[in-house]
Formats: structure tokens, C-alpha cells, sequence
């Protein structure tokens, strides 16, 4: 009988820590992980404290974390970068993320490994621009926002910056460059 309750015990812990785990990396319109919107760049330390943080412009008269960083695991692996709206302000909101490991992604699965027909399954894309190199995919509903390298599309669409592209332009199989989110900070006090 005390086995069979130290069984349940171990199993229940194990999937609690799953579930936390598998928090840590989802994104959502008002979190990413434990990072929730409105949130200082000042505390991006304490979360990520058993990882690695590197400040992108960093100065010696600047807090530790001020400006941009990026956080990586303590294995090396590049996790995501996190930018303020103002660099030079520790107090300043996390306005955006990069996100660089696919275990980043959504409650509908969208990370770094899909392609657009994941994206098209499970989103309604609301706008679509074209920059020198990449097409910018918007969605509806989210402040997540996708970038597909012009080298995934068929030729005729890949060198001209000035031609409309649309989601039929974009072959299913076309895979996410950059993937990201972006926060409005209209009414959140700084």
C-alpha cells in the first residue's frame, strides 16, 4: 500500500514538472513562459536566472540587464532574445521577442519548425508585406508576426520588392526565418 502511494506521488510530481516545463516556453498575447505583459526588462534576470544572459549593447555604467539580451541555456543552446521599448531605461516594459528554440510556440503548436500551412491551419493571417529579403506574415488575433525567407517562394516572387504578394504567392511548404512577438504598450504605465 505505501508503495502504490509513493507511486502516485512520483508520478504526480513528474507531471507537474512536465507542465511547468511545457509553460516555460508557451506564447500567448500576454505572456511568453513566465514573461507576462507589462513586465520590466529589470526582471527578465530573475527568471532566467539558471541561464545565461547576454546584454546586446551593453555599457559598464548600465545595470545588468538594460537594453536587449538574449538568453541562452547553460548547454549554449540559444533560447530567445528579449528587447525593451526604450534601451536605456531599466525600468522599461519587454516590448518584443525573437524567438530561437522551437519549443517556443503557441497553444495551437505555431514555432519555429513550421511551415505556412501550419500557419494557414491554425491562424487567419490578417496582412502580409514584403521587405528586400523576407515577406512578414501578420495574424489576426495575435501579436505574433512571421518572417519567410524570399528563397522559399517561387522565383518570379523572390526579386522584386515592389510585387504584391498574397497567401496564395506561398507554397505550403515554406519554412519561418524568424519568428516573433511584438506587444502594443498602449496603456501599460512605464
Amino acid at each position: 500500500m505505501l508503495k502504490n502511494i509513493f507511486l502516485v506521488a512520483f508520478i504526480s510530481v513528474l507531471f507537474i514538472q512536465c507542465d511547468e516545463e511545457k509553460n516555460s516556453f508557451l506564447i500567448s498575447n500576454t505572456a511568453v513562459g513566465n514573461l507576462s505583459k507589462g513586465m520590466k526588462i529589470k526582471e527578465v534576470d530573475s527568471i532566467f536566472a539558471s541561464d545565461s544572459i547576454v546584454r546586446l549593447n551593453s555599457r559598464n555604467d548600465e545595470l545588468p540587464t538594460q537594453g536587449e539580451v538574449e538568453i541562452f541555456e547553460k548547454n549554449g543552446t540559444k533560447l530567445l532574445s528579449i528587447s525593451p521599448r526604450f534601451n536605456n531605461d531599466p525600468n522599461a516594459l519587454i516590448s518584443s521577442f525573437q524567438f530561437f528554440d522551437a519549443r517556443y510556440q503557441t497553444d495551437k503548436g505555431l514555432n519555429l519548425n513550421s511551415t505556412f500551412k501550419d500557419i494557414k491551419a491554425n491562424y487567419t493571417i490578417s496582412k502580409i508585406e514584403t521587405t528586400i529579403f523576407t515577406v512578414v506574415i501578420f495574424l489576426e488575433e495575435s501579436d505574433i508576426f512571421i518572417n519567410i525567407d524570399k528563397k522559399e517562394l517561387p522565383e518570379n516572387f523572390r526579386y522584386n520588392p515592389n510585387l504584391v504578394i498574397d497567401i496564395t504567392n506561398i507554397p505550403d511548404e515554406a519554412k519561418i526565418k524568424y519568428f516573433m512577438l511584438s506587444w502594443e504598450m498602449d496603456g501599460l504605465n512605464e
